[in-house]
């Protein structure tokens, strides 16, 4: 059984055929050629691993006879000199937009660590770049939000397992829920202290980056998606890397209902928007969990960008919108920076992309504050 919600690689061609574990793609003009991507959004379990730039059929053995001892060795070494051809590391770049809307203060909080690999002490010296992002939205105050910010990323450092234990994917997904359900217990504590009691919640959306590989923890209704470029089609397509949480969902309900709660109107007690958050401590007893949603997705050449954003972008955006806009932004060449500018063409490009991205879906009608990260992703 798959530890994580992966789903399968793209195809490319060439030397550029890299694994790459992920989503679905969603753009609604290719869905007559990703059609076999919808069948399962989520799957329980993926086929066995393939060495990059092969597939699986290339690797059924086809003669039943034992190769010798000489034969065996140049099949590995070709192996392992095809996997050192197609490694891929990625530089990342981040950029941040936010917008209060027609909200009175700003309860979002967002956390940019391109590299913080010092932090993570306890990694094996293999894992050569750690990298960090992450979007908190949150609504009856911006204590639960800011307490994330600052805390969530020290939990994940010091709980993240040593890439050389046994499983690390299953120690890997143990320590991240571990992580979540600490923050939400400590700032519980917190807010159960003061007087009057912090009634604080937050979602949070947050992407951790080892090597090239990223692990997506998901709580609420915020979102991450990733820009792929697909050779097949010859189109850039969105491959959504997280799963939001609302009390409309058919087993979140369930649970909720379960726990002694209710949903009327889409919403926790005909109040609460989303059904899992960190905080919101006056829900907790009403069936509303602090347990992300864990999803795993290997980067390749043909990736663009990463978007993590709140829900004020996407209730005016969907995913394929949001990913059309942003590349319109980055080809057009009237964008350029100022001559004084030190920045570079492509910075300069994505770090507007994201401001106007921000700005377009307040101007759209969101009234939510709107919080919205780039990651730009590049071959070395």
């Amino acid at each position: 059984m798959s530890l994580f919600n992966d789903l399968p690689p793209p195809t490319t061609s060439g030397q550029e055929k890299k694994l790459c574990n992920s989503g679905k793609a969603t753009t609604s003009s290719d869905s007559n050629n990703l059609t076999h991507h919808h069948t399962k959004i989520f799957p329980d379990s993926l086929p066995p691993k393939l060495l990059p730039g092969t597939s699986q059929a290339s690797q059924v053995p086809v003669s039943r006879k034992r190769p010798s001892t000489d034969a065996g060795k140049n099949v590995k070494h070709e192996a392992k000199q095809q996997k050192l051809s197609n490694v891929f590391l990625a530089t990342l770049q981040s950029y941040v937009a936010e917008r209060k809307g027609e909200r009175d203060d700003m309860q979002d909080a967002h956390v940019l660590m391109d590299n913080c690999t010092q932090l993570f002490k306890q990694l094996s010296s293999k894992i050569s770049r750690v990298a960090y992002f992450a979007v908190f939205d949150g609504h009856g105050g911006s204590k639960a939000s800011k307490h994330c910010a600052e805390r969530l990323h020290v939990h994940l450092s010091q709980k993240i397992p040593k890439s050389d234990v046994s499983n690390f994917d299953k120690e890997m997904k143990r320590q991240v829920l571990d992580s979540f359900k600490s923050i939400d217990e400590e700032f519980l504590k917190e807010a159960s202290t003061k007087k009057p009691v912090w009634k604080d919640g937050t979602t949070v959306c947050c992407v951790l980056v080892l090597d090239d590989t990223l692990y997506i923890a998901n709580l609420g209704d915020s979102k991450a998606i990733l820009c792929r470029y697909q050779a097949e089609s010859k189109k850039h397509v969105s491959i959504p890397l997280s799963k939001e949480h609302n009390p409309s969902n058919y087993e979140e309900r369930q649970r909720i209902q379960k726990a002694g709660g209710s949903v009327r109107e889409g919403r926790v007690l005909g109040i609460l928007e989303v059904s899992r958050s960190i905080g919101d401590g006056q829900y907790k007893r009403c069936g509303v969990i602090n347990v992300p949603d864990v999803k795993r997705c290997q980067l390749c050449s043909n990736d663009r960008f990463i978007l993590i954003a709140c829900d004020g972008l996407w209730k005016v955006y969907n995913p394929d919108q949001a990913i059309q806009f942003v590349l319109a932004v980055l080809q057009d060449n009237s964008v350029q920076p100022p001559e004084d500018s030190n920045k570079t063409l492509e910075n300069y490009r994505f770090e507007m992309a994201c401001n106007r991205l921000a700005s377009e879906a307040v101007r759209k009608g969101s009234a939510d504050n709107v919080t919205v990260v780039l990651v730009s992703v590049h071959k070395l």
